[in-house]
């Protein structure tokens, strides 16, 4: 008997991630199976009509529909079985189909679901594929054998293949999109197990989607490169004027900033479709990696012949994506350079005006003590004639006084009086002025 433990509180998302581990599982329910799959890219109001149109299917068959919350769903109707995952740029539907049949592409599990249904999905078809399971003993499949026979199943086109999962199976493909509109994959069944064919068919759909949406980027890329050599040469244009002793720092200024701002837009509208390819590349490896692919001799595997066609279109995409990246640094470092030239030529411009300013106020101050001096000799003539007049008015009176003696006897006192005023106003100036 368990024991019951008293625990904190649990955290409101335990269970949920606790369980993602063990969503999307690949479950089929046996040998042989013949599978559809498409991967529809879904706009917002789209995906709203999507899980509509998907509780319509169950309604229809009284299947127990999905939550309203859920991004993915499976189910067993009638006659096929489907599952449904909903993902941040598409929604993949994949159907599949147990009745035996000698042809393995003859008749697809999608003949199977109702067409009035089918045609109403909605959204942009983005990979379309056929997979059929068939055991060894019902082809013409050995090894070592002449693998022209199974390139009848592809239309005559040449194919590609690997022995997976240890042994179990081999894989073979053509990656064409045929005349129905869908790309196939036969896996000859030489001792899988049914959860081990789930897996392999989920890996073997993953690797077709996330290859092709990893090559979104690659058309951007290739646009975008007119664009690249455009704002390299501007930049180089720009970066050469800085160097000229006659430049106009303002106008360079001006189409570096415009220049900066050309290429940020770039880099801000596609810099999130140039890492969802980086990203859905490493997908495609790791999904190549888990079917343990053992070369069949005389044809390629599927990662070489993956890594072959698709290697150089995602280096381009990165190539692409770093040297933007590389021109903003440089446009960057060039108006930090222009900035830094301009502040210089603007400091040494502020330096010959402070000159310019404490020279004028040497001037003015050397010009104030002129007159300051001139004033103290006024105001000693004036006070001295006032001295004559005062003594002239006392000789008239009758004092013995002469007034030209007077008036030459106080013009040094006068002039020590006023001196000494003038230097104490100037104190009493400074000690306002320190305050």
């Amino acid at each position: 008997m368990a024991t019951l433990f008293q625990i904190p509180p649990n955290h409101p998302q335990r269970f949920v991630l606790h369980n993602e581990v063990h969503a999307r599982a690949s479950s089929i329910r046996s040998l042989p199976v013949r599978a559809s799959y498409l991967a529809l890219a879904l706009a917002g109001e789209e995906k709203l009509r999507e899980r509509q149109h998907l509780v319509a299917l169950c309604q229809r068959y009284g299947v127990a529909p999905p939550d309203n919350d859920a991004d993915h769903f499976g189910a067993v109707f009638d006659a096929f079985q489907m599952s449904w995952e909903q993902h941040g740029e598409f929604s993949t539907y994949t159907f599949y189909a147990y009745d035996s049949e000698s042809e393995p592409f003859s008749e697809p599990a999608l003949k199977k679901v109702p067409v009035d249904w089918l045609a109403n999905i909605g959204g942009q078809t983005m990979v379309a594929a056929h997979a059929s399971v068939v055991a060894a003993a019902d082809t013409d499949y050995r090894d070592g054998m002449d693998l022209s026979s199974l390139s009848a199943y592809f239309a005559g086109n040449s194919i590609v293949g690997s022995k997976v999962t240890g042994g179990a199976a081999s894989v073979f493909t053509d990656f064409r999109i045929h005349v129905d509109g869908f790309s196939r994959f036969l896996v000859v069944d030489q001792n899988l197990k049914t959860a081990q064919a789930g897996r392999l068919l989920h890996r073997l759909f993953d690797i077709e989607v996330y290859r092709v949406l990893a090559l979104l980027a690659f058309p951007i890329a290739r646009k975008l490169y007119p664009e690249l050599k455009k704002a390299d040469r501007q930049l180089y244009a720009i970066t050469n004027s800085m160097t000229q002793p006659d430049a106009d720092d303002a106008k360079l200024l001006d189409e570096l900033t415009a220049l900066a701002a050309e290429v940020e837009n770039h880099i801000s509208s596609h810099q999130f479709r140039f890492a969802a390819a980086s990203a859905y590349y490493h997908l495609v490896g790791q999904r190549l990696e888990d079917l343990r692919e053992a070369r069949i001799q005389g044809i390629q595997t599927l990662g070489e012949f993956i890594k072959r066609r698709l290697e150089p279109a995602m280096n381009t995409c990165a190539s692409t994506s770093h040297r933007f990246n590389l021109i903003s640094e440089r446009v960057s470092n060039a108006s930090q350079l222009l900035r830094t030239k301009v502040d210089i030529i603007i400091e040494r411009q502020n330096q010959g005006l402070l000159s310019s300013m404490a020279l004028r106020a040497k001037m003015q101050l050397r010009m104030q003590q002129t007159v300051e001096g001139i004033s103290m000799v006024a105001i000693t003539y004036y006070a001295a004639s006032l001295v004559g007049k005062i003594a002239e008015a006392l000789h008239g009176a009758g004092w013995h006084v002469d007034p030209e003696i007077a008036e030459g006897v106080a013009i040094p006192f006068i002039f020590i009086v006023v001196g000494l005023a003038t230097k104490r106003i100037h104190r009493i100036i400074e000690n306002t002025t320190d305050l």
